[in-house]
């Protein structure tokens, strides 16, 4: 593997349930406006943060896993 989680189980679950939401309501909610794009696009990373365990803005401020 290419890269090392450091995102722990918890926070994996959180942020996929987060970047959900934040995607259902940028398109839904704001009915796809530029701010809700931008909400939409902020869900979209998050929720790819939580699949995969890994993000970079954690990696580059040395941030390690939580347990759980």
């Amino acid at each position: 593997m290419w890269y090392r989680k450091n995102v722990g189980g918890s926070e994996r679950a959180a942020r996929l349930i987060g970047g959900g939401l934040m995607l259902i309501c940028g398109v839904v909610g704001l009915h796809a406006s530029p701010l809700g794009l931008l909400l939409s696009g902020a869900g979209v990373v998050t929720l790819v943060t939580g699949v995969f365990g890994y993000c970079p803005a954690c990696a580059i401020a040395g941030r390690e896993p939580l347990k759980g």
